[in-house]
């Protein structure tokens, strides 16, 4: 009888299992979010081929390749937070197969936190899009249909503190207009990965920058009435059916900045969403409020974006000086 390979023994499964098997794969696949699937597939493939430079094997890696590949990394001015994830899609491309994880042994995780000892582990947050910044990069758009979308996902991405990828996953029958403002359904999130979803509150603003304007003004223009809110548009105005990418926008965001005559080095799509954090905790606005958008699991990350905010508020050497 012909046998498929098993999904984690070295056993054999009858060929009549081959459709439920390739169901299973799929939902173990689905485990991780496309971006993380996409991102551990690319960082795994940089060290396949360094290791198939070195001459040594990638699959099973032996710890002290991957100690090795560490070291490689510094040398090629890898950050500390770019090597610990590609420690996780080595460990990760390991589990799938059923192997052995090289990344724990204490060899390589004393090699990481040698590495995070000798250049430093902290993270380079970009800029903040906060509210005097985001007027303006709003203001920087075109009455054309493209211009009309992005300032309608900037507004938006701001006034719900939207990650990038619930942006471009948003469909018109997710939002709900109301005299308030917007109702948002969010159907998954880095947070709500078993994606039981969650509905935020979106406030109107004033009228030359309010994001429940600017999204009816794009939906209206580009006649979109179902699926996804945020698409391509190609350089005759033609509104694709597809979404955006979440890479779109950040080069949105970058490029507005730059319009804006901010450095657009500085900025990424997590600008808007650090954006409205950090403009809601300057204006003295409760910490669980700001939850209720954010949807953060956390109290001690929001409570870094209140500390950033009011770094100089009541300030101990005021006035010494």
């Amino acid at each position: 009888m012909s046998t498929l390979p098993a999904l984690s023994s070295g056993a054999s499964v009858p060929v009549a299992l081959a459709p439920e098997l390739a169901a299973a794969v799929e939902y173990a696949k689905a485990e991780k979010s496309p971006a993380t699937r996409r991102a551990y597939g690319t960082d795994f493939r940089l060290f396949r081929a360094w290791c198939e430079e070195k001459a040594t094997e990638a699959l099973p890696a032996l710890p002290e390749t991957v100690a090795a590949y560490l070291a490689h990394g510094v040398e090629e001015g890898a950050k500390a937070s770019t090597l610990g994830r590609r420690l996780a899609a080595i460990r990760y491309a390991h589990k799938l197969a059923s192997l052995p994880t090289p990344t724990d042994a204490e060899a390589v995780k004393a090699t990481l936190r040698g590495i995070r000892r000798t250049i430093g582990a902290a993270k380079v947050k970009k800029a903040p899009a906060v509210t005097s910044r985001i007027k303006a990069m709003a203001a920087a758009c075109s009455a054309s249909l493209a211009g009309k979308r992005d300032r309608a996902l900037l507004l938006l991405g701001f006034g719900g503190a939207f990650r990038r990828s619930e942006l471009v996953a948003l469909d018109v029958e997710h939002l709900e207009e109301t005299a308030e403002g917007l109702r948002a359904f969010i159907a998954r999130s880095k947070t709500d990965q078993q994606a039981q979803g969650v509905t935020i509150a979106i406030a109107r603003g004033s009228s030359a920058s309010c994001p429940v304007v600017a999204l009816r003004e794009w939906l209206d223009a580009a006649g979109i009435e179902a699926g996804p809110v945020f698409r391509p548009v190609n350089k005759a105005g033609t509104v694709s059916v597809g979404r955006l990418t979440d890479r779109s926008v950040a080069n949105i965001v970058k490029a507005y900045a730059g319009a804006a005559g901010l450095d657009e080095k500085q900025f990424s799509g997590h600008s808007l969403r650090r954006g409205f954090l950090t403009s809601a905790a300057a204006a003295g606005k409760s910490i669980f409020r700001m939850r209720d958008v954010s949807r953060h699991k956390s109290i001690e990350t929001m409570s870094g974006y209140v500390q950033e905010a009011e770094l100089f508020k009541d300030h101990a050497g005021a006035g010494l000086l």
